[in-house]
């Protein structure tokens, strides 16, 4: 039987341009909202933090703050 990675949360190595998949799934949370970002519509992230953002907003807000 084939297993679905629909509703499952993805496990991502962020890079500065793009990402690998380490666990798959079809999403991934925000690392400040805990917004669910289906990695299809995923644009803002840290490779430094290693975290995902569900906006520019959210994205630069976050990186303004201390590490």
């Amino acid at each position: 039987m084939l297993m679905s990675n629909s509703a499952r949360a993805a496990r991502l190595h962020f890079l500065a341009n793009g990402f690998r998949v380490l666990t798959p799934g079809d999403h991934v949370l925000c690392a400040v909202s805990g917004e669910r970002i289906p990695l299809d519509e995923l644009r803002y992230w840290s490779a430094t933090r290693q975290e995902a953002y569900a906006s520019a907003e959210i994205a630069t807000k976050a990186l303004m703050q201390p590490a």
